[in-house]
């Protein structure tokens, strides 16, 4: 197996073009339509807008319903672009934007796994949206319908989806991410 990985070149046999598509494809809509349903519960389910407003505002992302009709918006706008593969490597840093704000926010304070409510789904959402945002999103998309593909991919997908995401999902948590104070202890 090293000698193998040791003699790798591009010219190795790879799977065939409709299987590397189909495997794009499934990513994609899986990744891109459980972050819409996120913001679909947003706008429509449990407390909606206002109570994802209070809950935002309590953990110091003000003011609490901007921030929560982007959230929602951008949750639905980028799930379903991606999932459409409709300019990939930028609905792709949306949902990097998306998770290095709830894994910050949310999530870092609990550790790694998701058992412990950690920040593992949020990395792995996050490093999956990139990965087919470098791929491209295959021959099943809108940016293959409409040629963009291929010039969309590879480092410039790299440089698009993590760099306009990590801009993005910092530069966010900078502006207006104000966590209250711990609470003072009542033992000595």
């Amino acid at each position: 197996m090293l000698a193998q990985l040791l003699a790798y070149s591009p010219d190795t046999v790879r799977p065939d073009a409709a299987a590397i598509d189909t495997a794009l494809l499934l990513l994609r809509v899986t990744f891109g339509v459980t972050m819409a349903l996120h913001g679909y519960g947003k706008f429509f389910q449990g407390g909606r807008i206002p109570g994802t407003a209070g809950w935002f505002d309590s953990m110091g992302m003000k003011p609490g319903k901007v921030m929560a009709l982007m959230a929602a918006s951008t949750e639905v706008g980028a799930g379903l672009g991606f999932a459409l593969g409709l300019l990939t490597p930028l609905m792709a840093a949306g949902l990097v934007g998306l998770m290095i704000v709830a894994g910050w926010t949310v999530h870092r304070h609990n550790g790694f796994f998701i058992v412990k409510s950690g920040w593992e789904y949020n990395l792995i959402l996050a490093v999956g949206a990139v990965a087919v945002a470098m791929l491209g999103p295959g021959a099943f998309s809108l940016d293959h319908v409409l040629g963009l593909d291929k010039t969309l991919s590879g480092w410039l997908g790299l440089a698009l989806s993590a760099g306009l995401g990590i801009l993005g999902g910092v530069g966010l948590l900078v502006a207006v991410y104000r966590p209250p104070a711990p609470e003072a202890s009542d033992t000595p």
